[in-house]
């Protein structure tokens, strides 16, 4: 995936001018140590600036994790810290940041070797909302060497989400459609996020997929989503138009990305997509979710941008699946009732139309769309059934790859397997 953040976070630690400079510094480099014993070390990055209640030291340090490309910080009260050095250096570093501090180590050297940095985590804490800088703090934020580096190593995700929202464009193609107004995304919340939105038309989409027409790449990517979906793959017919679709969107990323570093797609699928495409974008959406480049359908923006939250945290690919319907009694009587701890009232089923990767399903199917061939007349619907109708059907979803917690996984493949079934027919 090259669609998210590598994050790389500084450690800057921080000293009070009446406490040992050396006792900060000792501790950061145990800090550093433990770290890469652990974990991946070129996630972290080691100042060897010490902050020592001087602003002067806060700009040197600075300019020093800038220069080592540091795109997080972590601030490490190895004692009681400079609260205004501390926090005008978390104010000044344009990425996301964290703060933690150092306990004391024994109870055998609690005077010359105690650093009060809980006293100062508390200070830190109340300067940092005095100047409305929004930084991470864990729950329990004191620990030592080793709880402080489990500590950086679960803000890791965090970072990745907060840096990628704040270089993220989001390209859209819409408008949404007739009664989707859950689909609404306020602008404003996308920019107060940090977040860059391109909103098209599906005609600007359109018009730029038949530009594509007889591109010479069309043969590869049919041939690659051949590989990709081997006995799964029912219409076979239609590969040429998905794979001229794919290279159209990968094309309008490639020049409409900008200045930002990531993007994230909310597209179109019907109404009037699949009449005047010829398919539905299902399987092409899978692919480049499959790739780190989320893509909604409905013009979904706040469900894309949610997958790639999902995508950033996890490095993972990630689908998205309605909130859809209730669970037969019969069945939660049958699967679900004395075996696990679950009222029927708190029991879901979560569905969604063919979006997720084909990397995250055991048996991957490309065929008609049932649901959406239902809003389409009788004639226009057998046609359409011709050129095909796609989905990758959720109904095998690995058990071993669960979507959502709210409901147990065989249990919605059972359902859908009964569903798909039924639509197949």
């Amino acid at each position: 995936m090259n669609n998210i953040p590598k994050m790389k976070i500084g450690i800057v630690a921080v000293s009070r001018d009446c406490f040992p400079e050396s006792l900060s510094v000792n501790r950061r480099k145990a800090l550093v140590d433990a770290y890469a014993a652990k974990y991946d070390a070129a996630d972290i990055y080691e100042c060897p600036v010490c902050i020592v209640e001087s602003e002067i030291h806060m700009v040197q340090a600075l300019d020093d994790i800038k220069a080592a490309g540091c795109n997080a910080l972590c601030v490490y009260l190895g004692n009681f810290g400079p609260e205004i050095s501390e926090t005008l250096l978390a104010k000044h570093f344009d990425g996301p940041k964290m703060f933690v501090a150092a306990a004391e180590e024994t109870q055998d050297n609690l005077i010359q070797g105690r650093g009060d940095a809980y006293c100062g985590m508390l200070n830190a804490s109340y300067n940092l909302a005095l100047r409305n800088i929004g930084a991470y703090i864990p729950e329990y934020p004191v620990g030592d060497a080793e709880d402080c580096a489990d500590m950086i190593h679960d803000f890791l995700p965090v970072a990745r989400a907060v840096y990628g929202l704040n270089n993220l464009k989001i390209i859209s193609f819409g408008p949404r459609p007739l009664n989707f107004l859950a689909c609404n995304a306020p602008i404003k919340q996308l920019y107060n996020m940090g977040v860059e939105i391109e909103e098209n038309s599906e005609l600007d989409l359109f018009a730029a997929f038949n530009d594509h027409a007889g591109d010479p790449r069309i043969p590869d990517v049919v041939k690659d989503m051949e590989n990709e979906l081997g006995e799964g793959n029912k219409k076979p017919e239609i590969l040429e138009k998905l794979a001229q679709y794919e290279l159209t969107l990968l094309d309008w990323v490639d020049a409409h990305k900008g200045y930002r570093k990531y993007v994230a797609i909310a597209g179109k699928c019907w109404p009037a997509f699949q009449t005047q495409f010829g398919f539905v974008p299902c399987y092409v959406n899978s692919r480049l979710t499959g790739r780190g480049i989320p893509v909604s359908c409905e013009v979904d923006i706040y469900g894309v941008l949610s997958e790639f939250i999902g995508t950033c945290v996890s490095e993972d690919v990630v689908t998205l699946l309605d909130i859809n319907n209730s669970v037969p009694k019969d069945m939660y009587k049958e699967s679900i009732e004395g075996k696990f701890d679950y009222k029927h009232t708190d029991t879901f089923m979560g569905f969604h139309c063919g979006n997720t990767c084909s990397k995250k399903i055991t048996k991957p199917e490309m065929k008609y769309q049932m649901i959406m061939a239902r809003s389409l007349p009788r004639l226009q619907t057998e046609h359409l059934r011709e050129i095909s109708y796609l989905e990758i059907s959720h109904s095998i979803v690995s058990s071993q790859q669960p979507i959502t917690r709210s409901v147990h996984m065989w249990h919605r493949v059972r359902y859908f397997l009964l569903q798909h079934a039924h639509s197949a027919a």
